[in-house]
């Protein structure tokens, strides 16, 4: 299952125990450095700005995370834990195809953000680092689990693997991205490559 393989890597386990204040300064900090890479990529954004955006102070920031590298990779397991449990989420649901649709769509989101966090991560860390083989294996787990679970029930095409489905997702986020004047093209792209995955069956379940 998706949660048992999941809970062993890239240290997405139990989290560290912290104040509840402590916590809240955490999660905040977190959202506001997903901002602000997303808005001015993770190599350029300010700590100073991603601290006045969760609101607190350097201090609170740097408390946390000693130095831009640790919170790189605390926002990086961090948005790699939320895919992960929203892949627990949709092995539940009740169309397997409506839920890889899903899946995709989370992707396609995440996309932008992880290539900006990775080119930074990738000044310090080897493309090969247990952190980012950790994470990597992480998306082709849960993909591969969502893709089966569909063709399983007849409602994704048979002739199509994991890493297919995370190669399109990555093509239509950097498509996305070479198109700024067309905020539309990713979501078109996308509905052209779920409505190629997904079967006729798949589509009267839905």
């Amino acid at each position: 299952m998706v949660m048992s393989t999941m809970e062993a890597a890239a240290g997405l386990g139990p989290e560290r125990a912290m104040r509840a204040d402590a916590r809240r300064n955490y999660e905040r900090l977190l959202s506001a450095a997903v901002a602000a890479f997303a808005e001015q990529g993770a190599d350029t954004a300010s700590l100073e700005e991603i601290a006045r955006r969760a609101g607190v102070g350097i201090g609170t920031l740097y408390r946390h995370f000693p130095t831009r590298q640790a919170l790189l990779e605390a926002v990086y397991t961090d948005q790699v834990k939320a895919l992960r449990d929203r892949a627990a989420e949709l092995a539940k649901a009740e169309s397997p195809g409506a839920a890889l649709a899903d899946w995709l769509q989370a992707l396609v989101a995440f996309g932008s953000t992880k290539r900006s966090l990775t080119r930074a991560l990738l000044e310090t860390l080897d493309k090969d680092s247990e952190l980012l083989s950790s994470c990597g294996a992480i998306l082709r787990e849960c993909t591969s689990e969502l893709l089966e679970r569909a063709q399983r029930a007849g409602q994704a095409r048979t002739d199509v693997k994991g890493t297919d489905v995370l190669r399109l997702a990555h093509g239509v986020s950097m498509a996305a991205d070479f198109a700024p004047g067309d905020p539309g093209q990713a979501e078109r792209m996308l509905t052209l490559v779920i409505d190629g995955l997904l079967t006729e069956r798949s589509r009267s379940a839905g």
